[in-house]
């Protein structure tokens, strides 16, 4: 463990997220992380769709650009992180390592993904609590996927714990839409 290479170094800092080493509840400050990294995202793409429209650009195909573009970047994190937690898994000799949180980072970056771009607090809140109550619940099959072989048993339970999270705050939103 004292001969780490660049690469595992790397893979250790992705896959704890720098907060999976806190002792007491690591995977909800995985999750939270999630959470201010959908928060910053957004920022930064409202100021980008606002760019945009601006430009003339029509309101649908630049949200619909958006949500590529946002599938494709959540990919890109979780092939990374499937990564990274296998490496992380072989280096702290552990299956499925406390320390390893990025799971939960892409679990809580997927559950936001079913809710459309004009959210609030109170949204943004129930999604993770959402993520964390299927996360630590783990319904049929996420708990099957917890024995798939390396990164894939760290993260797949996560990735469905995400889906079912977040089509259950697809219908929180569109309940209470529909009835303000």
């Amino acid at each position: 463990m004292l001969n780490k290479s660049l690469s595992d170094h790397i893979s250790l800092g992705i896959a704890t997220v720098g907060v999976g080493y806190i002792p007491l509840a690591p995977g909800t400050w995985g999750s939270a992380v999630g959470v201010l990294i959908y928060l910053i995202f957004r920022h930064f793409e409202s100021e980008i769709l606002a760019l945009f429209l601006h430009k003339g650009f029509q309101v649908s195909s630049v949200y619909a650009w958006a949500y590529v573009i946002n599938s494709i970047l959540l990919f890109g994190v979780c092939a990374i992180g499937i990564w990274a937690s296998t490496r992380a898994a072989e280096l702290l000799k552990t299956k499925d390592p406390q320390q390893v949180v990025i799971d939960e980072v892409m679990g809580q970056l997927i559950t936001f993904l079913f809710i459309p771009f004009i959210n609030s607090g109170w949204l943004i809140f129930t999604g993770f609590l959402l993520f964390r109550l299927f996360d630590i619940w783990k319904p049929y099959p996420i708990d099957v996927l917890q024995d798939l072989p390396g990164g894939l048993g760290v993260c797949v339970d996560d990735i469905l714990a995400g889906i079912y999270a977040g089509l259950c705050l697809s219908v929180v939103y569109a309940v209470i839409i529909s009835f303000s």
